[in-house]
């Protein structure tokens, strides 16, 4: 399904669980399809009551595809954003906040339980701040609050992020590119058995594959900054959930985020990494749907 917001932006999503259930409203992270959340955690906050929407952020999947005027050189640009020189995307986080407000104006809700994860949860935090009204409670996942010291870590997991797949590279090739990142960034000892990630990676390709919307996303990141200013300013109920073995986005980053939310909750998650995997799942479900009857 999909709804064109007021702002030309067109936003693919889908629904699951009950339509009087409290909305739980799924924020995915960069170059990520809505395909990303684990049907076990879907499921697992279905089966709970909530009503859980998921969708393509603009410039992925289904969802608008945004114009783009040039090729991104990513490692210009990150050590650009790591000297605080200006870093111009062709959009912002705010913007990508409210592609959210708008999805939910169109499916009729007025307030949500928001979680976020990765850069997810970065427009999770800046929705939270900006539409406070909206946001019942908050749960951000794997993410950061923007403060330099946590952003740039160039470990063979950014490295792996930042380089482009090769050029003119087949579907095999591509596929090989996607599970070397996948790897580097996942829970050590977790991994799916590699012909289910590679099924899970196919599918996302042929559904929908733009390493340039992924590009433009990470510009919006980068020139977010710092947000902990903004962290302060959010009243909304807030769990803060991060790996323990996360390689990408080190576990300080969780911790500084939840010490500049006001009351905020931060809770590690020891063997976890950049990654929702299968075997914690359970845990994960429990930790953000208590974590929302727990806000009202």
């Amino acid at each position: 399904m999909h709804t064109d917001l007021p702002s030309g932006i067109r936003i693919e999503y889908e629904t699951a669980g009950p339509a009087d259930g409290p909305p739980v409203v799924l924020i995915m992270g960069l170059g990520m399809q809505l395909l990303a959340w684990p049907p076990g955690l879907v499921d697992g906050l279905v089966a709970r009551g909530f009503r859980v929407v998921r969708f393509d952020n603009r410039d992925i999947g289904l969802s608008t595809r945004v114009p783009g005027t040039r090729p991104i050189d990513m490692r210009k640009a990150a050590v650009k954003a790591m000297l605080r020189l200006p870093v111009q995307p062709p959009y912002r986080l705010e913007d990508m906040a409210a592609d959210t407000v708008g999805l939910m104006d169109a499916l009729d809700i007025t307030r949500a339980h928001v979680v976020g994860v990765s850069m997810g949860g970065m427009i999770a935090q800046v929705l939270a701040a900006g539409w406070p009204q909206r946001v019942r409670s908050l749960c951000s996942v794997m993410s950061s609050s923007g403060a330099l010291r946590f952003n740039f870590h160039f470990t063979p997991a950014t490295r792996a992020l930042l380089s482009p797949p090769p050029r003119d590279a087949d579907e095999a090739a591509l596929l090989d590119h996607m599970e070397r990142v996948w790897m580097l960034i996942g829970s050590p000892g977790l991994q799916p058995p590699r012909e289910a990630l590679r099924a899970r990676l196919t599918a996302a390709m042929r559904r929908a594959y733009n390493p340039a919307g992924g590009a433009r996303q990470m510009l919006a990141l980068m020139a977010s900054g710092d947000r902990r200013k903004l962290l302060r300013r959010i009243t909304a109920p807030t769990l803060v959930v991060h790996g323990g073995a996360d390689p990408l986005v080190p576990i300080g980053a969780g911790r500084d985020t939840a010490a500049n939310v006001p009351g905020a909750v931060f809770r590690p998650v020891p063997g976890m990494g950049h990654d929702l995997p299968e075997a914690l799942l359970p845990m994960l479900v429990g930790l953000i749907a208590d974590h929302c009857e727990q806000a009202g």
